[in-house]
């Protein structure tokens, strides 16, 4: 099958390459999926230019990228039902603590990571919802049901924001909304009641305000460290804040006696390392969502497959109002 891969960290330009690569059969409770578009992630391009905490050397002598993607089962092997066989999945984890990802015309894992594409989702959305959709998914319902509460999303036109705000407002939350410049429209069009600016002087009132002077139930927070103290003074009382980045200040100090005197439950998330049970909730949540025609995934550029380096480069660049996809396989007819 055709690949993208890397046998060494550096930049797309000059590690990663089109190559002919085997790819398993099937073995016990595993499919292949015959993929159509593979998603590019900035957790992906960080892994190939080695910049992921912890991580010095490579840790297989040669990697397929990518963790999200979607296609079709073409081959199931023992104990997995026969009817699975031409499904639409949209695949999570795929290159999570193994080699092989969704770069490639192919991919064969175990089939609990291929999730049975709604009918009425294209081929292009399922490969945005291994990591965006699932995180932003998560981050929204960790606390269980919004029905009647506040939420607030802090960097709601981003990737993963945009989405949160969508599944907000579907779940029955009041959305309050924090972006700049053009992402307000961006946050105003996904559905939030509010949409305020980020680096406004006055934003712990504004948000207060815009809840009717009360704060807000629920946080999904992008910037940790950076908004520690706002999101402090705008949280309720056994309040949930749910954190899935801090790039901007990856050392915060803690605001602990504030927080703790408001019975303050903080959360890190990780959509990687779910629980098997937050998994499943939160799969079967989103597919609800998708199902209902309640969610929409915007893609900004779809690269051929040879152009992976380039795919890379527009993840790196920044400045996204949607997904970023290479395209590994033609649409099923």
């Amino acid at each position: 099958m055709k690949a993208i891969t890397y046998r060494a960290f550096g930049p797309a330009s000059t590690v990663l390459s089109l190559d002919e690569v085997n790819n398993p059969a099937p073995g016990p409770g595993e499919v292949q999926v015959d993929l159509v578009y593979s998603g590019v992630n900035p957790s992906d391009v960080k892994s190939r230019a080695g910049a992921r905490a912890g991580v010095s050397e490579l840790p297989w002598p040669v990697i397929i990228p990518h963790s999200d993607g979607s296609g079709v089962i073409s081959a199931i092997g023992a104990g997995v039902a026969p009817e699975r066989l031409g499904q639409r999945v949209w695949v999570w984890n795929g290159q999570w603590q193994r080699p092989h990802g969704t770069a490639a015309s192919q991919i064969t894992l175990p089939e609990g990571q291929a999730i049975e594409l709604p009918d009425n989702v294209d081929m292009a959305t399922g490969a945005t919802l291994g990591i965006p959709g699932l995180t932003a998914c998560f981050t929204v319902f960790s606390n269980g049901d919004v029905t009647g509460k506040t939420v607030l999303v802090q960097g709601g036109a981003g990737t993963v924001g945009y989405l949160a705000v969508q599944l907000a407002k579907w779940g029955g939350a009041r959305v309050i909304a924090t972006t700049k410049g053009t992402g307000m429209g961006r946050a105003t069009q996904a559905g939030a009641d509010a949409v305020l600016e980020y680096d406004d002087p006055d934003l712990v009132a504004r948000i207060l305000a815009a809840n009717g002077g009360k704060p807000v139930d629920h946080i999904v927070e992008v910037e940790f460290g950076q908004n520690a103290a706002t999101d402090t003074a705008v949280i309720a009382e056994n309040g949930h804040i749910t954190a899935y980045g801090s790039a901007r200040d990856m050392t915060p100090a803690l605001p602990f006696y504030p927080l703790m005197f408001k019975a303050v439950t903080l959360q890190m998330a990780l959509v990687y390392i779910l629980t098997p049970a937050q998994r499943a909730a939160t799969i079967q949540r989103l597919n609800a969502a998708l199902t209902s025609g309640a969610l929409t995934c915007p893609v900004e550029q779809i690269f051929d497959l040879a152009d992976c380096a380039a795919a890379h480069m527009a993840v790196e660049a920044g400045g996204r109002s949607g997904a970023i996809l290479v395209q590994t396989g033609p649409e099923p007819g």
